[in-house]
């Protein structure tokens, strides 16, 4: 479960107060969609819960997963992962390559490293996409990958931060409902933001924040 207790975040400069007092748990294999104006805090949040929080914001209360205090954690030990509506990926590296830096280190040898690659990439329909350079893959195919990369590193919840954006709106539909079907497979908490209402899974617990706090 990820649960966070009264957490208010504020501009340090400003002093605009952006989360006020937010209690929320979101259990095992809960999607959570959280919407906001633009300016309302919304990716803040998510910074702060991965441990990315700018310096020119303060934060007070508490993040916990599977009641573990995570505030004091480095971001690398929190085993939170993200998908932003940019795919992030590394461009000097291969397809297979990005995904092999999000690969556990108890995955040995380099011939059992890529064979487990290989074989997530013909699950989702990349089989021939290991060599390939991310700059040469279609906008939905960049998105497949960062969401593989995001699940290999075997993170115990995940936040998605607009991840289909980017895409128009046929490609979107469909991304949207793989990436939502991945996520599920994994049974654990997923966070995400967004501004199109089309975004929320069905049936799914929406929390609104306000957009002007102070």
């Amino acid at each position: 479960m990820l649960q966070l207790n009264n957490v208010t975040i504020t501009h340090k400069k400003s002093q605009q107060v952006l989360i006020q007092d937010l209690t929320l748990a979101i259990a095992k294999e809960e999607i959570v969609t959280l919407m906001g104006a633009s300016g309302s805090g919304k990716s803040i949040l998510l910074s702060w819960i991965l441990g990315a929080l700018s310096n020119d914001f303060e934060a007070q209360g508490n993040v916990y997963l599977n009641e573990r205090v995570l505030n004091l954690i480095p971001i690398n030990q929190r085993k939170i992962g993200i998908i932003f509506q940019e795919d992030t990926l590394f461009a000097h590296w291969s397809v297979g390559q990005n995904l092999a830096f999000a690969l556990p280190a108890n995955i040995k040898g380099r011939k059992v490293r890529r064979q487990a690659i290989e074989q997530v990439l013909e699950q989702v329909g990349l089989g021939e996409c290991y060599e390939r350079d991310p700059a040469t893959l279609s906008g939905g195919q960049r998105s497949r990958v960062s969401v593989l990369r995001a699940i290999l590193a075997q993170p115990q919840a995940l936040l998605l931060d607009e991840p289909f954006a980017k895409l128009d709106q046929a490609l979107r539909a469909q991304v949207r409902a793989w990436v939502f079907e991945q996520v599920r497979a994994l049974e654990i908490p997923v966070l995400l933001v967004t501004h199109d209402v089309e975004d929320i899974p069905k049936e799914r617990r929406v929390v609104r924040l306000k957009d002007d706090v102070r």
